[in-house]
């Protein structure tokens, strides 16, 4: 089924009136000014007719694979660039879970030469799904400059959050290195949650209601009167772990004094962002974008809580499916034209005209069945990006390219019909403190137990033994696809019980909400 891209070309919607929230244009991305040169005017034609608004459906967004297409790219050499008919060489940046599933797709595009990973980590480079660069220092613009050029990379796709905000994609594009990936200006929708609030009531982007603080007394003042359940986040980059969701008083004065008073988070946490408990049902809800068109992908739902019934404190994911039952064909319309567009036009009109893949956290809620933004995050969600990769049946190679060169509007999706699910499993102790070194046996046999079993490694690394030892939180997804949603659970959980790592636990329940579903439209 193909999908085409919804360009953001419309007026701007914006919200009038005085209030704490309103943010001049020229301050919303660092001062810069708006630079957006194109025309600004709503263009829904591709989606008016009923095949249309199928091909935006959350079950096969088709991307095509043409030839022209897949013989159009080589890198020069010289300087990395794309000059004419060829295959390229993609570097990946980073190391976790995320990017291995990442270098997974790209060594499977057949417009890619190679896929080169930095820094990696031991799980890919024994998969040969990428050549691993373990001594490039990814925190040195010049080092990745200076690699990409000797080595004649082609493009460059950033995996973690971190070098964005930083500002690796700007210093990459700057000398003429095709990057996908958001400039630093454009990544303060995932670095600053107060930005993203600010946006989003700028342009009448539905989200909770909220308060920012700096102040401890003033920030519990604000939830005494409010009461709970509420909301406390720090404003900054804290891993995914920067999210409490206080039941009662007592829970988000203690999220206040750890974040404002102990600095827990450190500077991430010297700003905090207090709002209104939403209830219903989360998803996951990604799009590529180029500047002026975003192209949404399957949909994909993951578990934060770490225990059971999603029960205990929020992690960076504990396991996810795709597609998510919850998101339909009119709730993906709906979203890509209340927030996905919206957000891609306000940025462009701040002047931070975004290329990348946004990640909406979304809130679907129970009372109106409507979705709100909850958070976004810059890159691919981990461990999202697991399960979309194993379904993605596209050349990511040329897609990513496409975003890069402002060309989204002539491309579609390939989608896999299976169902994907990834269990994470985690160091004992996570998302707290946690031992390093402990050993895992018996990967390779995990790996056996069936043929649409992917192991994805996100924290792994060998000892001096030769041992495949755990070295972070989150260290393997145990992926699989399946004909739906009870195979595709059958198959990962196999894989995680032949895995023999005693300092180790994952959730029994991953695709719950899924499989309740299914049982329902069964019965």
């Amino acid at each position: 089924m193909a999908c085409a891209a919804y360009s953001i070309r419309g007026h701007l919607k914006l919200a009038v009136g005085p209030g704490p929230y309103a943010l001049a244009n020229n301050h919303l991305c660092g001062g810069l000014k708006p630079s957006v040169s194109y025309p600004i005017s709503q263009s829904w034609s591709t989606l008016t007719s009923n095949a249309g608004r199928r091909a935006a459906s959350r079950s096969h967004l088709t991307v095509g694979n043409s030839e022209r297409w897949r013989s159009s790219l080589k890198a020069s050499p010289e300087d990395g660039t794309i000059v004419a008919e060829g295959k390229i060489t993609v570097l990946v940046i980073g190391g976790g879970g995320r990017e291995h599933a990442l270098c997974f797709a790209l060594n499977r595009s057949p417009s890619c030469e190679a896929v080169l990973c930095a820094p990696g980590n031991v799980g890919i480079a024994q998969s040969g799904d990428a050549v691993c660069i373990s001594d490039l220092d990814i925190s040195s613009t010049d080092a990745v400059i200076s690699f990409c050029h000797k080595r004649g990379v082609g493009m460059v796709v950033v995996g973690p959050e971190g070098p964005l905000v930083a500002g690796l994609a700007n210093d990459l594009v700057k000398a003429g290195i095709p990057t996908f990936g958001p400039s630093s200006e454009a990544a303060a929708l995932e670095g600053s949650k107060d930005f993203m609030k600010k946006l989003c009531y700028k342009y009448n982007i539905p989200t909770a209601q909220y308060r920012t603080f700096t102040d401890p007394a003033e920030a519990k003042q604000y939830v005494q009167d409010q009461g709970a359940p509420i909301v406390v986040k720090a404003d900054g980059l804290a891993a995914g772990k920067g999210v409490i969701v206080a039941m009662t008083l007592d829970e988000a004065l203690e999220a206040i004094d750890s974040m404002l008073v102990e600095e827990s988070f450190g500077s991430a946490g010297s700003r905090i962002i207090i709002e209104e408990y939403l209830e219903g049902e989360e998803a996951s809800f990604f799009a590529l974008v180029d500047g002026e068109y975003a192209l949404p992908l399957e949909s994909a739902q993951d578990h934060k809580r770490v225990g059971d019934g999603d029960v205990g404190p929020n992690t960076g994911g504990m396991g996810a499916y795709s597609p998510a039952p919850v998101v339909t064909e009119e709730l993906t319309s709906t979203i890509m034209q209340s927030i996905i567009i919206p957000t891609v036009k306000g940025m462009a009109a701040e002047g931070c005209k975004f290329v990348g893949v946004l990640y909406a956290g979304l809130m679907i809620e129970k009372k109106s069945g409507l979705p709100k933004l909850i958070e976004y995050n810059v890159r691919f969600g981990d461990p999202e990006c697991q399960v979309l990769m194993m379904r993605l049946e596209s050349d990511l190679a040329q897609v990513l390219l496409s975003a890069c060169k402002g060309e989204l509007g002539k491309v579609s999706l390939t989608w896999s019909p299976e169902i994907a699910m990834v269990v994470v499993m985690a160091s004992e102790g996570y998302p707290g403190s946690y031992k390093k070194g402990t050993i895992i046996k018996n990967i390779d046999k995990a790996g056996q137990v069936s043929p649409a079993v992917k192991i994805f490694h996100a924290g792994t690394a060998l000892d001096g033994d030769g041992n495949l030892v755990a070295v972070g939180g989150r260290v393997l997804g145990i992926t699989a696809k399946g004909k739906d949603i009870e195979e595709a659970r059958s198959r990962a959980y196999n894989a995680v019980d032949v895995i023999d790592w005693p300092e180790g636990f994952f959730r029994r329940d991953i695709g719950w909400r899924a499989l309740k579903q299914e049982q329902s439209v069964n019965y």
